[in-house]
């Protein structure tokens, strides 16, 4: 048969052509070439794999939720755009999140950058993001290790203008310290276990002169290295001196290492109290402490008792666990919330903007921030410094799970001394009671 301008599609040999050519074109350009300029890509990079691999286990469902609920686009201005996550895995390596960072950047073209747990995780990814002048929001480490560990000075302006982190601080793990320590008697002697890395030196450097000043007394063997194997000088040491409080913010590895060690030589039975941060998040870390971890004490940056909605997704906290644990069959973790959060402040921010292709229009929208997440509020107009909106962190304990339920342990609150809008759910139990 031959084809003169009909086909037996009803398609015309001009029409055809006419594909064709723009299919050559679009080709040439790259991929989406005519829906480019109306789709925002962003950027998302936190640790799924290696030791800190606990604080990205549940980020898959999360940015699922999102995508889902993005799925059409996001109006901003009268105008839909397509909405590009492109998420990336650390492995936990510092070198490796800059380099994924360099790549967002300069191969996919994105329009901000998220990023999300501990500083090994956000400090390189925002170096990145600031040299290469794009927007960075970020989350979870105490905002000090990611301001002055990255070069700001106590008293002089911001050198940042595309960088931008919210959540806790120095000031608000005091606050929940002090509340949390005197629910129960001690002789308020504190062993700390700070690392030397950028979150144990930030905690060492303002932390301990504050508990000092409430009347704690601190006990330092001063700071040991990540991968330590032999804790027994500093057990010696706290056993000596008749610690009561231990506190400390290792990595996971280091602390199931610590803790062990401490209950062969007989620590655990004085210690009454055992605030684990860093560590001590994330049920799976405190089941395979087996009877060790029952009663630690930790810190929650999120729980699903917190009374607040998703401004993306619409979830509350406890839709939000309950779907993760009918989805993946295992027990919610702080992390849920933590990362929608951003997700939440970083969307907003973008429907905010006058123009979220403009990284000027992003940036300048981030500067003013004001926005309620599922983790409470951020807001970037009263930080404690610039480019910083500090967030909270509510005192919490792992207890054994009342019988018949799903999960070994329970994660309770047991003060809310940084957001009384979180309900108090338990009593603390001293740890060897």
């Amino acid at each position: 048969m031959t084809v003169h301008d009909k086909t037996i599609t009803g398609v015309t040999r001009r029409e055809l052509m006419a594909g064709a050519g723009a299919l050559v074109a679009a080709t040439a350009m790259g991929a989406r070439p005519a829906f480019a300029a109306d789709v925002i890509k962003v950027g998302f990079i936190s640790p799924r794999t290696g030791p800190l691999a606990g604080f990205g286990e549940t980020d898959g469902y999360v940015l699922d939720l999102v995508r889902k609920s993005l799925a059409n686009g996001l109006e901003i201005g009268g105008k839909t755009y397509q909405v590009e996550i492109l998420d990336q895995d650390t492995q936990s390596d510092p070198s490796r999140a800059g380099q994924l960072a360099k790549d967002l950047i300069n191969n996919q073209g994105i329009d901000l950058m998220l990023a999300v747990s501990t500083p090994e995780t956000i400090n390189p990814v925002s170096d990145a993001c600031e040299a290469a002048g794009v927007p960075c929001l970020s989350t979870v480490m105490p905002w000090e290790a990611w301001y002055f560990g990255r070069g700001a000075k106590p008293g002089q302006p911001s050198p940042f203008k595309w960088t931008y982190h919210f959540g806790f601080g120095v000031g608000e793990f005091h606050k929940t310290y002090v509340s949390q320590w005197n629910l129960i008697e001690t002789n308020k002697k504190v062993g700390v276990m700070y690392p030397n890395d950028a979150d144990g030196n930030a905690i060492r450097a303002n932390l301990a002169p504050l508990l000092e000043k409430d009347g704690f007394t601190i006990i330092d063997p001063g700071a040991y290295e990540t991968g330590t194997t032999d804790f027994s000088s500093q057990i010696a040491l706290f056993k000596q001196e008749g610690v009561e409080i231990i506190n400390t913010f290792p990595i996971p590895p280091d602390f199931a290492t610590f803790w062990r060690q401490a209950a062969q030589q007989g620590l655990h039975r004085q210690v009454k109290i055992i605030q684990v941060a860093k560590t001590g998040l994330f049920p799976s870390g405190v089941e395979a402490l087996g009877q060790l971890g029952v009663n630690l004490g930790s810190a929650a940056y999120w729980h699903k008792a917190f009374p607040y909605k998703s401004s993306v997704t619409g979830v509350s906290g406890q839709e939000l666990a309950d779907g993760y644990e009918a989805e993946s069959g295992k027990q919610w973790t702080q992390q849920l919330g933590a990362t929608l959060s951003l997700l939440d402040a970083g969307f907003d921010t973008l429907k905010k903007s006058a123009d979220p292709k403009s990284k000027d229009a992003v940036v300048k929208t981030l500067s003013t921030l004001n926005t309620v997440t599922i983790a409470g509020k951020v807001d970037f107009t009263s930080g404690p410094v610039p480019n910083v909106s500090p967030g909270p962190i509510i005192g919490t304990q792992w207890v054994k799970a009342p019988e018949g339920s799903k999960f070994p342990l329970d994660y309770v609150v047991t003060e809310n001394a940084t957001d009384p809008n979180v309900p108090v759910g338990a009593k603390l139990l001293p740890y060897n009671g």
